[in-house]
This record gives C-alpha cells, sequence and structure tokens, in this order.
C-alpha cells in the first residue's frame, strides 16, 4: 500500500490597522489550524513621532515599519505553534495589507525613518490609508485631471483619494524636499512586506492599478505631473515605477533572514502582495460577477469582479484582473463604520451605560445593540451621515464630516448607536445603487469581518439594501485569502478561482430582507440622500469648519511654540 502524501500548508499573513494576525491553512481544503495575532507597539501616530519633537497636524496618520517586521517574528511562530505542525510542511507565505499605506525608502528598501538624521522627519515615516492630510494635494491632482480630460479620470469614479499614491507622494514632494530627494522608492506596504520576506522588490498589480493610477499600462504622464507641480515629473520613473507582478503569482523564495523571523523553512514561495480588501474575495469563493463582498472593519472596502467595464461615479477604482484574473475588479470604500461606532462608545455613553453593561457581562457595544434591537424602525426619530472620516464612495471627499440630525432633550445613547449603525448601511446602499445605476449589477452582499457577529447590523444591512446577506464563514478572512494566494504561489493550485473553491468559506444568505422594514428604511434613506446630496454637494459648511480647525490649531500651536521660545 503506498503511502498518502504528506499534509502541506501555508501561511497566511493580514496586516491591519493596528495589528498582523498570522493564519496556518491546510492546502488541501482550507482547514484553520491555528492563528496569532500581534500588536503594533506604536499603534497609530497622531499626536506626536516616537522618538518626541513637536505635534502632528490633524488628519495626520503613520506607523513605524518596524512594527510590521515584529509581526513576522511572533505572528507567525505562535501560529504554527497553535496548529500544532511540522514547519517543515510549510510551502508558502502570503501576505495582505492594508491600503493605500505607503513606505518612503532607500534603494535597499530602508524605510526613511530608520535612515539616522531623518527619525525626527514626519514625512519619512509610513503614511497609513487613513492619513488624510493630501487632500488638498487630491484636489489639486483632481481638478487637473478633469481638466485636461485625462483617461484615467473615469476608471476611479472621476475623482482621485487623498488617501492614494499620487497625492501622499506630491504631499511628501511639497512639504519636504530633503526628504522627497533622499526617497528612491515610494512603495506599498502591501510590496514592502514581500521585500522583506523574500529580498525582491515585486510592485503587485492590485494597488498598482487601485491606488497608484496604473491602467492600459502607463501611470499618468510627465506632462500632466508637470503641469501640477514643476520638478514633479520625475516622480514616476524615480520614485515609483516598477515591475508588477501578477495576484498569485511567486515573487521569489523566503530569504534566510526571514527564515529565521518566521520559523518557517527558507524558499518557500512568497507570493506577490495584495491588499486586504481584495485578497477576501477568494476566501468568500466570491470570484464570480455580481458578488459584492463588504470587507466590514475600522472601515469598509467594497469589491466584486464583474464581466463588464463601465464608469462608476465615486468609485475608487476599476482594474483589469484587481481581484482575479479575467475579470474587472471593482472597489469602493467607506473610511469609517467600526471607528464610529468605537468613537461613540468612547465619548458619548455614560458611565451609567458602562456599568449596566459590566453588570450584565456584556461590552457596551453588545448592551447599546440590544437595547436598540428593541426599537422598530425609525422610533428614534434620528438619521445620521457616517461621514466621520470623510467619504470615500461615492463623493470621495475627506474634508466632509459626521452629522446627526434629530437630537431632543429625549434622545438617548441607544438611539443614537442605531442610527449611527444605519448610517453605515444607507451608505453602503448608495454605492449599490450606484453600481447599478451604471451598468454593473449587484445581486448579493458578502459581508467579511468581526463586525458581521452583530445579527442587528447585519439585518439592517438586509433590509436596507434589500439584498440577501451571505457571511464569510471565517473570523480571518483576509488571512485565509492570502492563504489562498500562497497556495496559488506554491504551485497547489493553477488559479486563485479554483484554490478558492476548495480553500475558501462562506455561509449564503444567513441574513434576508424583511419587506415591512425595507419599505420603512426606503423613507429614512430619502432623507439620508437628501442630506448626502446637501452637505456633500451643496452646502460647503463641513469644509469651512475643516478649515477652521486646521486654523485654529495652527494658532493655538505657533502661540505655544512662542511661549516655548
Amino acid at each position: 500500500m503506498s503511502e498518502s502524501p504528506r499534509p502541506t500548508y501555508v501561511v497566511g499573513v493580514d496586516f491591519g490597522t493596528l495589528s498582523g494576525r498570522a493564519l496556518v491553512v491546510r492546502v488541501s481544503d482550507g482547514a484553520e489550524l491555528g492563528t496569532a495575532t500581534h500588536e503594533y507597539a506604536h499603534a497609530v501616530v497622531t499626536d506626536r513621532l516616537p522618538g518626541g519633537g513637536g505635534p502632528l497636524p490633524p488628519e495626520w496618520a503613520l506607523q513605524v515599519p518596524e512594527d510590521y517586521r515584529e509581526v513576522l517574528r511572533h505572528a507567525v511562530p505562535a501560529a504554527v505553534a497553535a496548529a500544532g505542525i511540522d514547519p517543515a510542511g510549510v510551502v508558502g507565505i502570503a501576505t495582505d495589507f492594508t491600503a493605500c499605506t505607503m513606505v518612503p525608502t532607500l534603494a535597499d528598501g530602508t524605510p526613511l525613518c530608520e535612515v539616522p538624521g531623518l527619525e525626527d522627519r514626519p514625512h519619512a515615516y509610513v503614511k497609513l490609508w487613513r492619513h488624510h492630510a493630501a487632500q488638498p494635494q487630491a484636489d489639486r491632482i483632481n481638478r487637473l485631471a478633469e481638466e485636461r480630460g485625462e483617461a484615467w479620470l473615469p476608471r476611479y469614479g472621476g475623482l482621485i483619494s487623498s488617501e492614494w499614491e499620487f497625492a501622499k507622494g506630491l504631499q511628501v514632494f511639497e512639504e519636504d524636499r530633503e526628504v522627497y530627494d533622499r526617497m528612491e522608492h515610494w512603495v506599498e506596504a502591501a510590496d514592502w512586506i514581500v521585500w522583506q520576506l523574500s529580498g525582491q522588490y515585486v510592485r503587485n498589480a492590485c494597488s498598482a492599478g487601485y491606488k497608484g493610477i496604473y491602467q492600459d499600462g502607463a501611470y499618468p504622464s510627465a506632462a500632466f505631473l508637470s503641469a501640477l507641480a514643476p520638478g514633479f515629473e520625475g516622480f514616476v520613473p524615480d520614485k515609483l515605477e516598477h515591475p508588477i507582478g501578477q495576484l498569485g503569482d511567486r515573487a521569489g523564495g523566503l530569504t534566510a533572514e526571514a527564515a529565521a523571523w518566521t520559523g518557517l523553512p527558507e524558499g518557500i514561495a512568497v507570493a506577490v502582495g495584495n491588499v486586504d480588501a481584495h485578497v477576501s474575495a477568494p476566501a468568500a469563493q466570491a470570484t464570480g460577477t455580481g458578488q459584492m463582498v463588504a470587507i466590514m472593519g475600522t472601515s469598509t472596502c467594497h469589491v466584486m469582479s464583474a464581466d463588464v467595464l463601465r464608469e462608476v461615479p465615486g468609485m475608487c477604482g476599476v482594474v483589469d484582473g484587481g481581484i482575479v484574473a479575467g475579470s474587472w475588479g471593482y472597489e469602493a470604500g467607506q473610511s469609517g463604520v467600526g471607528d464610529i461606532f468605537g468613537w461613540f462608545v468612547r465619548t458619548g455613553v455614560p458611565a451609567a451605560y458602562a456599568e449596566a453593561a459590566a453588570a450584565a457581562g456584556e461590552s457596551v457595544h453588545e448592551h447599546l445593540t440590544r437595547l436598540a434591537s428593541a426599537q422598530e424602525v425609525g422610533e428614534h426619530g434620528l438619521v445620521a451621515l457616517d461621514w466621520h472620516s470623510g467619504n470615500r464612495s461615492v463623493l470621495v471627499d475627506h474634508e466632509l464630516s459626521g452629522l446627526v440630525v434629530g437630537l431632543t432633550l429625549a434622545t438617548r445613547p441607544e438611539d443614537v448607536y442605531r442610527a449611527l449603525l444605519e448610517a453605515t448601511a444607507f451608505g453602503t446602499r448608495v454605492i449599490v445603487e450606484t453600481f447599478r445605476t451604471s451598468g454593473v449589477p449587484v445581486h448579493e452582499l458578502i459581508v467579511a469581518g468581526g463586525l458581521a457577529r452583530n445579527h442587528l447590523l447585519m439585518q439592517v444591512y438586509a433590509d436596507v439594501t434589500r439584498l440577501p446577506l451571505s457571511v464569510l464563514d471565517s473570523e480571518q478572512g483576509p488571512a485565509l485569502g492570502s492563504a489562498i494566494h500562497a497556495a496559488v504561489a506554491a504551485g497547489a493550485y493553477a488559479d486563485v478561482p479554483s484554490a478558492a473553491k476548495s480553500m475558501g468559506r462562506v455561509r449564503r444568505d444567513v441574513f434576508v430582507p424583511d419587506e415591512a422594514r425595507a419599505q420603512r428604511y426606503d423613507a429614512l434613506f430619502a432623507e439620508y440622500v437628501a442630506l448626502h446630496d446637501h452637505f456633500g454637494r451643496s452646502a460647503p459648511v463641513m469644509r469651512r469648519l475643516k478649515a477652521g480647525r486646521r486654523a485654529a490649531v495652527a494658532a493655538r500651536l505657533a502661540r505655544e511654540s512662542g511661549g516655548e521660545r
């Protein structure tokens, strides 16, 4: 009798906003065998640099790249140990990252913040996706592109985000030329971590297309960049351009140094990098057309594949093969979702609620959810706008801010909490309807991420969107998606769809719309749309308030600086 082949495994590593998570997966069937999480020591840097120095301006969000290496040193070995497997059986590793998160580096990949003499320069650090201080640069890119009729602009719904590569790169160019001139590569963190693992810098097609304005084999022209800012015309060839790898391809083999960090065999396949949202679609077996995956966490990213190319207003991008080869991959998103709920719990809930939650053995989120679940649709008398971190789609404006209408002296915390839950569902419906009216059908909504555990939130989404909600059947969706790509890079499967069919996990139609509630939500959605269009398109009051805040902060910092002298 011949012996059964030895099981083989892959590791997926998901780099999130605050931590990195490693997952060990069996190649044959996608069984999740062990996981571990490592928190970033520096979290998100929004106030002062780790080494001190003056305070950072508003809308800045930086990170420390050494925190990412620590995930490889700690989470990966811990996940392998938790799985109880022989590391020799691991044949590949793949990673995904928040996007657009940018690392300025030297030619060898050294982050500029690790270069002696640059530790106190904010622009030398990683710019997290949540860094929105490049909005003025994004505004100028959009105006100039529209004036010139740039062919690539409609591929991004007519607007480029302040979160993306060009706006952030232009901010560095204009605000710290010394750092810009020292920078030899402007690298997506998704590619930088692969560089750390394999010793090979390969630019992944997903980030390049969605975040780097790479369309039909080209970036924005030197003429466009020169018109944008004289001297910036060299940005693409000097800082950005690099060979592009396709999703699921092998970027290289695990180096001896990275093997020592992770405890994995040297030389195993390291897959081309990917974005956390897009890599989650195969994990949910959503590789076909009309299946929109909402990866819900601190923010939400909506991704889907389609067999048609359409111009969708306010979409984050459409990329040939951006999710799976052979299909057009679409992306949209909401900048704040879980972040909004967390903000309200931190700042808007009386101590008595926290005490009641503790007495009931619940978290404050669970307590508010239970109280809000007892309400009828519209009972709180509120409607909110979910723009506490700006609007990513379809307005693409990070100068917008949150709003709650209908507050009275009788309004309770659970009322506001439910209104905020509903606001994020309304934001998703705006995205779904915009896709549909643009000729890109959406038939199913699949939710990934920890927020899927909130049954009230999921039912609200089903009722508001009138779509059946399926749920990715894994608490580590992005890491599982990365593991699927690792298996393809290692040669275990021919392509991502076939690997997803064997390794992906989804529970279909877990939440279905209730017609009576859906009709009542239609009326509330109409109010949301009226506010959405008024504050997002007509009245610039939110922009003026943001500008006033920046001016006031600058005046205070100048006063404090003068006092120190």
